[in-house]
């Protein structure tokens, strides 16, 4: 397999205790991430962002993380010298109020109380996303119903929250991939992606997420044609491929089309029986 150069610097600087990897995917669908790095022979943990809590525009970045979990650094892209040389070789002070225990669930129950408690308007839209944001990353199935119902009640008072819209499109998307799925679903995730979109027309993150699923037009290259080859691959080698809980296809294979071919125009005659009154005085012999 090819590695990259970054890829054998990080892994010597892993062995050496001196860095740890985690990727962090903004994936609609984050098991297709993992056949990806089954198929490339990547080994770091990786974190789903769905909803995009970082609220990244772009990818990929490199967030440079100390030890005790502060963000020292973000790199739009990855250089393992000069991380090496500015953040590496430094030991940081613990920042007076850090929390060192680990992240929980959240309270979800009291996510919904503050709801209620935020006023109106806008002072309420915040509470709302919280709740929301909260409900479609750790509750069940049944309870995307309930961030849907959230999230617009958010969009009500905010509408020109590019990132709520673009939440809730999320949130549409997950629940059609359920068997609480309502008819609609897509096209209510891919109306508030545009939405979203319109509002910022520079995210990348939004963008992607629209081709993915849109006209090949508009396509910058085919989102998951590489799935069929990673399996046959992974087979090869005697592993079983990770199994998909949603398959790619239709659209999300498709190759961009840069241009199409356009039929000759055709007239037709749009009363050929006769039967709408003409009002002959204006016609001209």
């Amino acid at each position: 397999m090819h590695v990259p150069g970054w890829h054998k610097k990080t892994a010597e600087l892993q062995r050496q205790g001196k860095l740890q990897m985690v990727g962090i995917i903004q994936e609609q669908h984050p098991d297709r991430c993992r056949l990806f790095m089954q198929w490339k022979k990547m080994d770091w943990p990786i974190m789903v962002d769905s909803l995009d809590l970082l609220q990244v525009s772009v990818v990929p970045i490199t967030l440079a993380i100390d030890e005790h979990g502060i963000i020292r650094h973000i790199l739009r892209r990855l250089n393992i010298d000069w991380l090496k040389n500015n953040f590496l070789n430094k030991t940081y002070a613990k920042p007076a109020g850090a929390n060192d225990q680990p992240t929980t669930k959240p309270n979800i129950e009291e996510l919904q109380h503050r709801t209620t408690r935020s006023g109106q308007n806008a002072k309420r839209a915040p509470a709302l996303r919280a709740y929301a944001n909260a409900l479609a990353t750790w509750g069940t199935a049944k309870d995307l119903n309930k961030a849907i119902k959230a999230y617009r009640r958010a969009i009500v008072e905010i509408p020109g929250d590019g990132w709520t819209h673009f939440r809730l499109a999320v949130t549409y998307r997950k629940r059609f991939d359920t068997r609480y799925r309502r008819a609609g679903d897509f096209q209510q995730a891919v109306d508030h992606w545009t939405r979203a979109l319109d509002i910022d027309p520079n995210n990348y993150i939004w963008r992607r997420r629209i081709q993915q699923y849109g006209p090949r037009l508009m396509k910058p290259y085919p989102f998951y044609d590489w799935v069929p080859t990673a399996r046959k691959e992974i087979l090869a080698r005697g592993d079983v491929p990770i199994k998909l809980t949603v398959e790619p296809g239709g659209a999300e294979f498709a190759r961009p089309s840069r241009q199409f071919k356009s039929a000759a125009p055709t007239q037709k005659e749009p009363d050929p029986k006769g039967r709408i009154m003409r009002d002959t005085s204006l016609i001209q012999t």
